[in-house]
């Protein structure tokens, strides 16, 4: 084949570029095929007496995602949507505690523990994120979520804390944000959308309600009156409607100003993003809905979640769920049911997931075995569980990060060299297990850790992590507890 002069090939580069550049229909462009079943409308999340799944509300079709052992083995609390890194959707996340019998000085059982779990539904996944021993609480309570925090209560009696979790960070832990004696006792009862993530919180002394700014720490102005007993709320995701559960008859769908606390619209690509007001106080909205009660022949709602459009407002109540129009009358009945499993307490609603479909939706593991395998590598030794050797048997603890090469995974006894050169992290041993003492003490992803038993029996040495025991090199680097 000749060859064109170097000249005319240049001239014939610069015409197709010149063509490309004035919208030339030469070569056009093709959008993305639509997906068969595409989620416009998102996915409702709930959480039942068989675990957590979702439901697709064009269909009405539903999937379960984690399935829950039988029997009452875990409260569960959630489930909420919130973002999570790699990941263009968001996916679902949820708490449990072990219900189980404790064990005791003259019976087996197990060690309470929070549990809390991150779940893909379409690549069919399961991570715990977080776990603690919890010997005082039947877990969390009030898990809430928006695109920059994940927060819960736990705690009992009068001494409830607010632990929270930046979905935006990648490293980030579970960390307890208030706490009495410091700070007041507060419940979490919903999350604003907007660029703070603020969580709403009541106060379990007072019954006021707050705004709990998760990045400053500190207590803002409520935009609403709502009762001392009045609870959960959600917020559309405009900010211009909130939905609370009233202590009897029902809820209240009323107007509500969160502008300025959500992110105003860019007015140039290359403008910072702006700052937003820790303060939200109430003021005109332009929202159409008019304050009226959600069918207020049900008694007290046990969650709330609004549709990505705000025109649709989900609730779980009586072990189902019911979807009522934003826009309708009190007394109106359900434009739509759904019974997908027995004992629904919690729902929540995501926002447009256009790329997949309820096809797509798979099941990850049983959360069971990661608490079970947990359970398994904080026994004692035989030789250490005994009533006699028990207050003489003393354990050691250290964490690291295996996706790199640590000198703490090969410790093999706790000499005073190496507790002065790598202090441990507080445990110590309860009956039959030995269990960390801190708060959401354990962290998922590549953390592991490195174990010594010792006192009543020889050095015994071994290494575990909340997913998996073995390390992983060259992975992504994950969080140290502190």
């Amino acid at each position: 084949m000749a060859r064109l002069p170097r000249a005319r090939s240049l001239a014939l580069i610069a015409a197709f570029v010149l063509a490309a550049c004035s919208g030339s229909t030469s070569a056009p462009l093709h959008s993305p095929s639509p997906i068969a079943g595409a989620l416009n409308d998102g996915l409702i999340a709930y959480v039942s007496s068989q675990g957590v799944g979702v439901i697709d509300p064009g269909t009405g079709k539903s999937a379960v995602v984690a399935p829950l052992p039988q029997g009452g083995a875990f409260r569960v609390a959630g489930p909420v949507w919130g973002p999570a890194p790699d990941v263009a959707y968001s996916v679902i996340y949820f708490a449990i505690h072990d219900d189980r019998q404790p064990e005791r000085r003259t019976s087996p059982g197990v060690v309470p523990y929070d549990w809390l779990f991150r779940v893909d539904p379409f690549k069919g996944t399961i991570e715990p994120l977080a776990a603690g021993a919890d010997f005082e609480s039947e877990g969390p309570i009030g898990l809430v979520a928006n695109a920059h925090f994940l927060a819960m209560t736990v705690g009992c009696c009068s001494d409830y804390q607010v632990d929270v979790l930046d979905l935006t960070q990648r490293s980030a832990q579970v960390k307890i944000l208030t706490r009495p004696p410091d700070q007041p006792a507060l419940f979490t009862e919903g999350a604003a959308p907007g660029v703070d993530g603020l969580i709403a919180v009541r106060g379990a002394a007072t019954g006021a309600w707050y705004f709990l700014n998760p990045s400053l720490g500190v207590l803002n102005a409520f935009p609403l009156k709502p009762g001392q007993d009045d609870g959960p709320i959600a917020f559309s995701p405009d900010g211009t409607v909130a939905a609370i559960s009233l202590i009897d008859h029902g809820a209240l769908i009323e107007p509500v100003n969160l502008a300025p606390i959500l992110p105003s619209p860019s007015t140039s690509a290359a403008s910072a993003p702006p700052v937003a007001s820790p303060t939200a106080k109430a003021s005109p909205t332009a929202s159409p809905v008019q304050p009226r009660r959600v069918n207020s022949k049900l008694h007290h709602v046990d969650s709330l979640a609004w549709s990505p459009d705000a025109k649709t407002l989900a609730i779980a109540i009586d072990g189902g769920i019911q979807l009522y129009t934003a826009a309708g009358k009190d007394g109106d009945a359900p434009v739509k049911t759904y019974s997908p499993a027995p004992g629904v307490t919690g729902v929540d609603w995501s926002g447009e997931i256009a790329g997949h479909s309820l096809a797509e939706v798979k099941a990850a593991d049983n959360p069971q075995k990661l608490v079970d395998a947990l359970l398994t590598a904080t026994a004692l030794p035989a030789a250490a569980d005994t009533p006699a050797n028990r207050a003489l048997t003393r354990v050691y603890l250290w964490a690291y990060d295996s996706s790199k090469p640590s000198p703490i995974a090969s410790i093999a006894d706790a000499t005073p060299a190496i507790l002065q050169k790598y202090p441990p992290l507080a445990a110590q041993v309860n009956y039959d297990h030995w269990a960390p003492l801190a708060s959401w003490a354990l962290t998922g992803g590549c953390t592991r850790y490195r174990v010594v038993v010792t006192g009543s029996i020889a050095p015994t040495a071994s290494s575990f992590g909340l997913q998996s025991s073995a390390p992983c090199l060259g992975a992504s680097p994950s969080p140290t507890p502190s």
